[in-house]
C-alpha cells in the first residue's frame, strides 16, 4: 500500500540527506511494514513544493510510553527523492 502524506521542508531535507530515518505519524492509516510512504514536501506556508520522496516502512514502534496512544514511529528506508512534483501513487 502507498500512503500519500505531507512533509515540511526541514524534515524532508533531513530525510533526503540520510540524517533522518524515521517518521512520527498518527496511526490513522493502518501502516504496515513493507508499505510505502509518498512524502510530498510542503513549505512553511503549507504550499506544495516540487519535491517528493518515496520511502519503505521497515519498522514500526507503537505502544511505547513516550508516544501518544494513537501515534507510531516508523523506521523508513529512502528509495527515491526529488522525483519532481507530488507523488500520487
Amino acid at each position: 500500500m502507498i500512503h500519500n502524506v505531507k512533509i515540511r521542508s526541514q524534515y524532508y531535507n533531513a530525510l533526503k540527506s540520510g540524517l533522518k530515518k524515521f517518521e512520527i505519524r498518527k496511526n490513522d492509516r493502518g501502516y504496515k511494514v513493507g508499505d510505502l510512504l509518498a512524502l510530498n514536501e510542503i513549505d512553511n506556508g503549507g504550499n506544495y513544493t516540487d519535491r517528493a520522496a518515496v520511502c519503505k516502512i521497515v519498522y514500526i514502534l507503537d505502544g511505547f510510553e513516550g508516544l501518544s496512544a494513537d501515534y507510531v514511529a516508523l523506521g523508513v528506508e529512502l528509495l527515491l527523492a526529488d522525483s519532481g512534483g507530488t507523488y500520487d501513487g
